[in-house]
């Protein structure tokens, strides 16, 4: 026969409440791979299921960007940074400033420029030239100054000489080697002064030189005619010191004795020829004139 216990009387048992677990073992069957390995049908509904939702969506990700990052070519996008083989991708926002960053070439060794080195050689000579031009012209200046300067001294000497001859000139000073007259089966024009190389001819009276360079037989002469139209030759000089219609004085040193063209030794050849063209003897003709050779 049954008996039958109040409740009273019975003894209250508590109960142990354990937690249930957040994850148990998955049957077979399909699953969302990389989401989680818990099956959706298994999971503890006290999961928060924002906590699964977050799993998920990070699994999808990184799933998603190790494809993308496998299958993507170079880019060259302001907004896309590289890391290794990894590319991220920054969007733009509106306070985003892209700075270019310029980063400089490579030195290179320099090349030289031949035309730039000619032009300079060029230049450089062009400059010494120059420099050699006026040297030369300086000297020619001086030079000519100190001419001019002697001339001024010889015109004074000769003036001088006249004074004290009493009106004459001593036209130079020599030996007479060779009068005027028949020689050696030709007829000779003037005089012979035989006298060094280089000794000054002074003309004797005024005049105006007609010629004066080089000359056939003479090698090189002077020629002045006088006021009276009387001209005088001097030849086989070493040096003319005038010019072609140059006013010359009485005593002027005009000329230099010399052994030019057909000459035997230093002499000066001195001829006198009419205003007819004749030829007259000198020595005559220079002792009216109180002119001195000796």
């Amino acid at each position: 026969m049954a008996r039958h216990r109040s409740p009273r009387g019975r003894r209250t048992q508590t109960a142990q409440v354990r937690p249930a677990p957040l994850w148990q073992p998955a049957p077979p069957g399909p699953r969302l791979v990389g989401a989680s390995s818990v099956p959706i049908e298994n999971r503890n509904p006290s999961v928060p299921g924002r906590v699964i939702a977050a799993t998920v969506a990070g699994g999808l990700l990184a799933l998603a960007a190790e494809t993308a990052l496998a299958a993507s070519p170079a880019i060259d996008d302001p907004g896309v940074f590289r890391l290794g083989a990894a590319t991220l991708s920054v969007p733009p926002t509106s306070n985003a400033v892209v700075v270019p960053v310029a980063f400089p070439a490579p030195l290179e060794p320099p090349v030289a420029d031949a035309a730039g080195l000619i032009k300079a050689v060029e230049l450089e000579r062009v400059a010494d030239e120059d420099a050699r031009r006026v040297e030369t012209a300086r000297a020619a200046e001086e030079a000519r100054a100190a001419e001019e300067a002697a001339e001024q001294a010889r015109r004074s000497v000769s003036t001088a000489t006249r004074l004290l001859s009493g009106g004459g000139v001593q036209m130079m000073t020599g030996r007479i080697t060779s009068g005027y007259g028949p020689r050696w089966d030709a007829q000779h024009k003037g005089l012979d002064i035989a006298a060094p190389v280089g000794s000054p001819i002074r003309v004797p009276l005024d005049g105006v030189v007609v010629d004066s360079g080089p000359a056939s037989g003479f090698g090189l002469w002077v020629r002045v005619r006088h006021d009276d139209g009387t001209v005088t030759l001097y030849g086989h000089i070493d040096r003319t010191l005038v010019q072609v219609g140059q006013r010359v004085s009485a005593g002027d040193v005009i000329a230099e004795v010399g052994n030019r063209g057909r000459s035997t030794g230093p002499h000066l050849h001195f001829e006198v020829i009419t205003p007819g063209g004749g030829n007259v003897n000198p020595t005559p003709w220079l002792d009216e004139r109180n002119i001195a050779v000796t």
